[in-house]
């Protein structure tokens, strides 16, 4: 019973992020990548 109720739990929380992925449009996805991409570029150090 607790495996099947942790499938059915994990299947709430998957449709739940695939919700709120299809609200975004293409720009603001982009705009979002490009974040991540430059807070990444802030954080490391280049190799020596």
């Amino acid at each position: 019973m607790a495996g099947l109720a942790g499938v059915a739990a994990t299947g709430v929380v998957l449709a739940r992020a695939e919700r709120q992925r299809r609200q975004y449009t293409p720009e603001q996805i982009r705009e979002r990548l490009h974040a991540r991409v430059d807070a990444v570029e802030h954080t490391t150090t280049p190799a020596e």
